[in-house]
């Protein structure tokens, strides 16, 4: 797989430090995200018919969903891998899921291109907003479809294009217009799988068959504008390339994440940014 690229290798390990570097600031930010997040928590364990017993597999799991829906669902019955590379995340997904007295979730830390697993080994697959970020897409699928016993399921959520993705649209555009930075064409992207041709036929190539696509609308609700522009800035790609960044540009940058986010406030100043997401269903 993309483990031979070394191309690829060298993303997942910036990627991998980007994670991490965030991890605390996802500590603070998971409740207020995970508050919009659960409607496609929810509707990916039901595109994956997931059911009291089964076993189930969440890669790129992050602060611990899908995972902790599947969890939940597949009962003391039943059993959640869950996957993601950065140890960081995975600390905040060990500290929810022992909040919440769950027993039946294991954590794994390993990009998804590099797990080994046994075929035909899991009822259903989920992965949610991970797929855009890994290099091997192709790749993935057919793994993602060796482990799933037959007839067993994959469900995963991707966002649209930008302009329908203001919670990564703002903060993106306002980095190109005040750095001029654009990202390489083969750079990991939060949107790269906005045309969903992309993913329906790498799904067809693994052999999954039966694929349904779906369209949400995720509403993603912040304070103020000033709230909105401190989670941009600490979390993920954008907290990397702030810290690149001389002071004076990252707040020019803070600042126009700031002017444009008020365009989504309400009178009293809270901030409403509805996002599209595609959510496809697939049996193996």
């Amino acid at each position: 797989m993309s483990d031979r690229n070394p191309d690829d290798l060298k993303m997942k390990g910036q990627q991998k430090a980007a994670w991490d570097d965030s991890a605390e600031g996802w500590k603070r930010w998971w409740p207020t995200f995970e508050r919009a997040a659960q409607t496609v928590n929810d509707r990916l364990v039901e595109l994956a018919s997931v059911r009291a017993g089964n076993h189930v597999l969440d890669i790129a799991t992050g602060s611990g969903e899908p995972a902790l829906t599947a969890a939940r669902a597949v009962g003391q019955s039943g059993k959640v891998v869950a996957v993601d590379m950065s140890p960081g995340m995975l600390a905040i997904a060990r500290e929810r899921i022992d909040a919440a007295g769950l027993k039946n979730v294991e954590l794994v830390e390993s990009d998804a291109e590099s797990l080994s697993l046994d075929a035909h080994s899991f009822d259903a697959v989920l992965c949610r907003w991970g797929l855009m970020f890994m290099p091997d897409l192709d790749g993935v699928m057919l793994a993602m479809h060796r482990a799933l016993k037959p007839g067993g399921r994959f469900a995963t959520a991707v966002w649209s294009v930008a302009d329908k993705v203001p919670m990564c649209g703002l903060a993106r555009d306002a980095i190109r217009r005040i750095t001029g930075i654009v990202p390489p064409p083969n750079a990991p992207d939060p949107i790269r799988l906005a045309d969903a041709s992309i993913l329906e036929r790498a799904l067809g190539a693994a052999g999954f068959r039966d694929v349904t696509i779906e369209r949400m609308i995720v509403t993603f609700e912040f304070p103020s504008a000033d709230a909105f522009a401190d989670f941009r800035s600490q979390i993920g790609g954008t907290r990397a390339t702030f810290s690149k960044m001389p002071a004076e540009v990252a707040r020019q940058v803070r600042d126009a994440i700031v002017t444009s986010a008020r365009e989504f406030a309400t009178a009293a100043g809270v901030v409403r940014l509805s996002n599209e997401t595609i959510c496809f269903g697939a049996r193996a």
